[in-house]
């Protein structure tokens, strides 16, 4: 009888057992190459829980047979370093695999750092954050290969699955079990890519069902019931939360409704509604804009709904703002405008304010020359209400223009106006 769970016995021993992942360490692949022939280099590994990150350190260690030292950043302290520093240092070179390596502080790191520089610790450092943002530069500076991984096929997890169900050493192998094609199938696209929760479900699975006539018979509602929220992964800082809301908001900028509700679905399971809310807010008025200005007060008033309701009843106002993001005319003209006018100020592109702007409130601004204001309501023209012809922007950038109307929306009305005012102020000159 077994102790350990079935995914870690059935753990890829060298390589050439790992399932997927072929574009990153398949035979064809440099990587590959390299450790076949006894050379390995550091390396970060990173993507989400269950794509192989561990297993492929195992491997690596199964195929090249340097001495393998497995840590976790999470519970090792500045004594766990030294012990493979010294490890190292009997052996010639050591293996040391880092899980969770974005966690790693100073002084572990200055402790390992100059052995990995000088080889005689090779670093396999796991996380799933972006190391370019998550993982210290001079951890990345000694790293030969930064790859992240992806999730499993479901011809991978199929071939996982069965390959445990057959070996009669490390998995099933030995015992009468009765699951048909559709059954391992529906595990292995149930799963989301984890091949760990697809041994996991799979022991699960058997560990529940009945024996009839000396076979272990498996039943579909068993895998239905065990799959249930499988699929989902993440937590509200981690790097996989903020590529969840920056696809959110390129489907909504990119009008595709579908994507925007499984996007927004994943956040909201995950369950961050401050985060969900301040990201609609935003978009309302980044990617829709002057084209439906009527739609930032929509997502307001949706996002306030949602913070006094709570989920799960939060997720129907913010649907309805998402749909209506998505099908709404889009325009970001009016944050680009700002965005010109800060560059050219950071470009040197400024003069001093017109004399008969600035403040006149107060005696002797007549004296400094704070004069000849034309007040434009004074000045009624034609449907503008109120016009003058006067210079409002410095005398060297006077004819600088940040604003680029995009004509979508009700934003046309808007760049009708505008060139009729440019038009106004040429012919008045």
């Amino acid at each position: 009888m077994h102790n350990e769970p079935l995914a870690y016995r059935m753990r890829p021993r060298t390589i050439d057992e790992i399932a997927g992942q072929q574009d990153i360490i398949g035979p064809q692949t440099a990587l590959y190459r390299m450790i076949k022939n006894g050379h390995v280099p550091s390396m970060l590994l990173y993507g989400e829980p269950g794509i192989g990150k561990t297993s492929l350190a195992h491997a690596i260690a199964g195929t090249s047979a340097l001495p393998f030292i497995a840590l976790n950043a999470t519970v090792s302290g500045k004594k766990d370093v030294e012990d493979v520093v010294a490890e190292s240092r009997m052996t010639g070179k050591v293996l040391l695999f880092l899980d969770e390596i974005h966690r790693f502080n100073k002084l572990q790191q200055d402790t390992l750092l100059p052995h990995v520089e000088s080889g005689a610790i090779v670093l396999i450092g796991a996380t799933t954050e972006n190391p370019y943002h998550d993982v210290n530069p001079a951890i990345r500076s000694r790293c030969g290969e930064i790859r992240q991984l992806s999730r499993l096929e479901p011809e991978d997890l199929i071939g996982v699955l069965r390959n445990a169900l057959e070996d009669e050493v490390r998995g099933l192998g030995k015992m009468a079990i009765k699951m048909t094609d559709d059954q391992i199938t529906l595990i292995a696209e149930g799963v989301n890519g984890d091949a760990r929760k697809a041994l996991t479900v799979l022991e699960s699975v058997i560990s529940a069902s009945d024996e009839n006539d000396g076979q272990t018979v498996v039943e579909d509602w068993l895998i239905e019931n065990l799959l249930g929220r499988i699929g989902l992964f993440g937590d509200k800082k981690g790097s996989h939360f903020y590529n969840l809301l920056s696809a959110l908001q390129k489907s909504v900028r990119g009008s595709d409704v579908n994507a925007a509700m499984y996007y927004l679905a994943n956040l909201l399971e995950i369950g961050d509604l401050v985060a969900v809310n301040r990201r609609l807010l935003v978009m309302a008025y980044e990617d829709i804009g002057l084209a439906a200005p009527e739609v930032g007060a929509h997502v307001l008033a949706a996002t306030d709904a949602a913070v006094r309701l709570g989920m799960p009843e939060a997720r129907i106002p913010l649907a309805n703002a998402v749909i209506e993001m998505c099908l709404a005319s889009k325009s970001n003209s009016a944050y680009k405008a700002f965005d010109a006018a800060v560059k050219a100020i950071n470009e040197g592109k400024t003069g001093d304010i017109p004399l008969h702007l600035r403040d006149a409130h107060y005696a002797g601004a007549a004296e400094l020359g704070h004069v000849g204001y034309k007040y434009p309501h004074d000045t009624p023209v034609g449907s503008f209400g109120g016009w003058t012809n006067q210079q409002y922007l410095p005398d060297k950038i006077k004819n600088l223009e940040f604003y680029q109307p995009v004509i979508a929306g009700e934003e046309k009305k808007l760049a009708a106006i505008y060139e009729r005012l440019k038009e106004f102020r040429k012919s008045t000159k």
